[in-house]
């Protein structure tokens, strides 16, 4: 059945890459997931920071189960007033700094960076956007846009013309804080940045780029969505750095395992997507009920369980365990999100290998294949820790 079954998703799913992983998925559950053959994996990657919570979370699939039995898709968004929608829109407003109060829920991370920018523009009149070199925002013709050249011209370059007056700085430098001028609707930049490799702040960059943007009156938007809820040791990145944004996209853990994104501003800049025109922004199925109430109840674990507050002494162990390892060059890390640095893209395919037949899911980063991705559910276990990180130190050893 294994075989008939991989050879129909060849057929009949489309692919991203010549070279699919073709692991069966047949269970998951906390941080990891099972082949048919009942062989365990740990998930490294959580679906790229999406599972923060685990895998068949009970209160997560206990809050799926009731919300589908009392309605599922009644009307586009915004129309109706929808119990899951209010009640995590609420909570999430209250573990936001002012004035992010306003939350306008979409299907997905891109969703959210379009409707981002959409707003930008309606609130600044203006039409230059700027992102950072090395980012990755989604892949849409307008998030795609935003992938930061030159790096992005692999993949942006064939689906051309995209968007106009877009151009991208370098993260983290602040002499090119000084293209950012008086024609600049938004700064869109991940307060963190993950496709690059994980790539912290250095100490002031985020505050002299929000001052730069105060200056000539642009928005700064953050990019939370593999940032979000908890993955750096705080609940967003925004307050580990002591940075408010103009809006801040979400997606990924947002949706406690189920699709959902979200753009949040004040109510004042929101607003201005009702009128001038009326339905500035519009989507069917985002706000999902049943995704939100999936999300609300992974948030309302996540701080329950105070997984934000271990995060960072997680990924510290992980960091520890692996660094003194010879072939581990470099670990760059932001809480429970670490990208090990091989130094060679050889060795970090031949890792690659190695931890598929081990029982370890890793990957790498879009523009960045000498590193491998760990970013595993909040809720592992230090033993589960100190266990995974035996086996990549045996993989190292046989690099």
């Amino acid at each position: 059945m294994g075989t008939i079954l991989r050879k129909a998703f060849l057929e009949h799913v489309g692919q991203t890459s010549p070279s699919p992983m073709m692991v069966e998925v047949a269970r998951a559950e906390g941080v990891f997931f099972y082949t048919p053959e009942d062989k365990p994996y740990y998930d490294l990657v959580a679906g790229v920071s999406v599972s923060n919570v685990g895998h068949a979370n009970p209160a997560v699939v206990r809050a799926v189960q009731e919300q589908a039995g009392r309605y599922m898709h009644i009307m586009v968004y915004g129309e109706m007033v929808e119990r899951p929608q209010v009640e995590y829109a609420v909570r999430i407003a209250s573990l936001l700094p002012d004035p992010l109060e306003s939350v306008y829920f979409v299907n997905s991370g891109a969703e959210a960076v379009e409707g981002a920018m959409k707003l930008a523009k309606r609130c600044t009149g203006r039409t230059e956007i700027i992102s950072m070199r090395r980012a990755y925002h989604g892949s849409t013709q307008g998030a795609m846009s935003l992938m930061g050249a030159p790096e992005g011209e692999e993949w942006k370059n064939a689906f051309r013309p995209l968007l106009p007056d877009v151009r991208a700085i370098e993260f983290n430098s602040f002499d090119e804080l000084q293209y950012i001028t008086e024609r600049t609707a938004c700064v869109i930049a991940e307060p963190v940045q993950g496709e690059a490799g994980v790539r912290p702040p250095v100490d002031g960059y985020l505050q002299a780029l929000r001052r730069r943007c105060d200056e000539v009156g642009a928005m700064l938007v953050f990019d939370e969505i593999q940032t979000g809820f908890g993955r750096t040791g705080e609940m967003f990145a925004m307050l580990k750095y002591g940075v408010t944004p103009d809006i801040v996209c979400l997606a990924k853990a947002l949706g406690g395992g189920m699709p959902l994104g979200a753009f949040v501003s004040s109510r004042k800049v929101m607003d201005l997507l009702t009128v001038n025109p009326t339905l500035g922004h519009i989507t069917t199925f985002g706000g999902h009920p049943v995704c939100c109430a999936a999300g609300l109840a992974a948030l309302d674990y996540i701080v329950e369980n105070r997984l934000a507050e271990q995060a960072e002494a997680k990924g510290a162990l992980y960091e520890r365990l692996l660094s003194g390892h010879p072939q581990v060059k470099e670990i760059r890390r932001s809480g429970l999100l670490l990208a090990v640095e091989l130094g060679s893209s050889d060795k970090m395919f031949a890792m690659m290998e190695m931890f598929a037949r081990e029982g370890i899911m890793s990957d790498w980063f879009l523009y960045c294949d000498t590193a491998f991705r760990i970013s595993p559910p909040l809720t592992i276990t230090e033993e589960q820790i100190h266990d995974s990180a035996r086996i990549i130190r045996a993989c190292l050893d046989r690099l």
